[in-house]
């Protein structure tokens, strides 16, 4: 996750959502009776460079006027692409929301109508969605929402849109710091008339954090109550348009929301991934190539290693599948370590300075070097209510890291289905165009082993005649991986496509956009992806073989 307020220390000012052309829910194919591929393939058609860093990171498609729409992050405004001709992309016009806050963090397009999440000039205070016009780029109206709106989709039939209000803290306990409430905004959207807003908040939360914690919801703010703990991240809607599940990255939880009493019904744990077993295992650090040393080399070691992978999703989306419904995440991981007074990403070395508890860890006495488990970042607080994972003797008993570095699949009782495991890492070490494990703004080996390798953050679905499949964008070392879902339990690989050229080319993949053949201004289907550090947005083909 890069929004616009984390980001500003790493690059210029930039977003971390997704928004799509087509709902996450029904996002698909052209017709039900269209043949089924036997696979498929990407393929790069044309680029849009807008300039600068942060200059492509959301977009969405309005089929009618054949436009893209494009959050530039680096100008907090939006690009207005020409894509009837895709191989082509050029500048038509930017929105500029000078007038209705700081800058935009996403945007959605439904049958004509664009609508954009923007950021208040003070992060905490309420953000604002405004509706324009696609084919004259007009402002329709505006409401207000909570404070920083984030992600905001339609629903499948474009009457609500639904808003992450990720109300992200300025501090902790520091003079001038506040910590507003997180909340979903569902705005009815009442084309020809005035929106209204519906609020569905966390506050019947307050109270039972210890409950909630006890379940595995991380609740670890200080002096944060669960509503002000609670940061939406990302949403996806069902195909009925009645509910929506949100994820609520920094708490490793999904949210589930009625849409029409605007109310949030209930809040699941994700769990954590064994990186211990077989197939699920990563790479733990950038100086493996050594043996029991603080000064190694980088080296590519993927294997089971003996810590917890909190998954901490960024983007969520839905696909069906014989009457019953599944959702995918995108395991980015993302640790609170912004914000003043309060920061819980370390290091294994750092973080266990007694060592860890032989009676949970066989190897004890040499896990902690460099060149095994001491550079990778984990979290000092667990789960918040004082744990540190220590026992009395100052021993880590349990090491939990930052992101699953894969995409996973779960039901709607919010049961894992399916995980990509130590696939992503693995299928990008023999990259010719980039080394294992780089980072988004250098070619460096092994850059980004001990913190998050890969970092999917990015997931959308396409469906071909009976097959679908999932779209993931890899944040930092780039590309797309190609998955076929269409059995959700026994999801495989099928492609993957990185058009970066070591620390050059598409840099940063931030938001994807599926737009299925028959809304495509060339007949064929396509995928968006806004690059930010590269602030390209690339057009890839998907050629399907029958």
């Amino acid at each position: 996750m890069l929004h616009r307020s984390r980001a500003t220390t790493r690059y210029l000012p930039m977003i971390a959502t997704i928004a799509l052309a087509c709902t996450l829910a029904a996002c698909g194919g052209d017709h039900d009776d269209e043949p089924t591929p036997t696979t498929l393939t990407l393929e790069k058609i044309g680029s849009y460079n807008g300039g600068a860093v942060g200059a492509a990171e959301i977009t969405a498609y309005d089929t009618a006027s054949k436009r893209l729409f494009v959050v530039n992050g680096a100008n907090g405004t939006v690009d207005v692409l020409d894509l009837s001709a895709p191989d082509a992309p050029k500048l038509l016009g930017t929105i500029s929301v000078a007038g209705l806050g700081k800058a935009v963090n996403s945007v959605a397009v439904y049958d004509g109508l664009v609508a954009l999440a923007i950021e208040a000039a003070v992060k905490t205070d309420p953000g604002t969605v405004a509706f324009y016009n696609a084919a004259d780029l007009k402002l329709i109206n505006s409401v207000k929402v909570g404070a920083l709106p984030d992600m905001l989709v339609f629903t499948p039939d474009g009457s609500k849109v639904l808003v992450a209000n990720e109300g992200e803290p300025s501090g902790y306990g520091m003079a001038g710091t506040s910590d507003p409430e997180g909340a979903v905004s569902i705005i009815t959207v009442n084309r020809g008339g005035a929106p209204s807003v519906a609020t569905a908040d966390f506050r019947s939360f307050n109270g039972q954090e210890t409950a909630l914690r006890a379940q595995g919801i991380r609740i670890f703010g200080p002096n944060a109550t669960a509503a002000q703990d609670f940061e939406p991240e990302y949403i996806t809607v069902s195909e009925d348009g009645k509910t929506a599940w949100v994820t609520l990255q920094e708490n490793n939880a999904i949210a589930i929301v009625d849409v029409a009493s605007a109310k949030v019904t209930a809040i699941k744990p994700l769990g954590f991934k064994d990186h211990n077993v077989a197939g699920f295992g990563l790479d733990a650090s950038d100086e493996d190539g050594g043996t029991n040393t603080n000064s190694g080399t980088p080296a590519t070691k993927i294997g089971p290693q003996p810590v917890k992978g909190m998954y901490l999703p960024d983007a969520i989306a839905g696909y069906t599948v014989d009457g019953k419904h599944y959702l995918l995440t995108a395991n980015e991981g993302d640790a609170r370590a912004d914000w003043p007074g309060f920061n819980e990403e370390t290091r294994i070395r750092a973080h266990c300075t007694a060592g860890l508890d032989p009676s949970v860890f066989p190897n004890a006495g040499s896990a902690t070097f460099d060149s095994n488990l001491g550079r990778l970042r984990v979290t000092t607080t667990p789960n918040g209510g004082g744990m540190t994972g220590k026992n009395a003797a100052g021993q880590c008993t349990e090491l939990y890291t930052f992101g699953g570095r894969s995409f996973s699949i779960w039901d709607t009782d919010i049961k894992r289905v399916y995980d990509s495991g130590d696939e992503f890492e693995r299928r990008t070490s023999t990259l010719p165009n980039a080394r294992f494990n780089a980072s988004n703004d250098n070619n460096n080996l092994e850059d980004r082993s001990a913190s998050k390798g890969p970092e999917p953050e990015g997931v959308v679905v396409g469906k071909f005649g009976d097959k679908q499949y999932a779209f993931v964008g890899l944040e930092r070392i780039g590309g797309v991986m190609v998955y076929d879902i269409t059995k959700p339990a026994s999801a495989s690989f099928v492609t993957y496509l990185n058009t970066r050229d070591g620390d050059k080319g598409d840099l940063g993949p931030e938001g994807l956009t599926f737009i299925p053949a028959s809304k495509s201004p060339n007949g064929k289907p396509l995928l968006i992806v806004g690059n930010e550090v590269s602030g390209t947005t690339a057009v890839m083909q998907v050629n399907l073989t029958y």
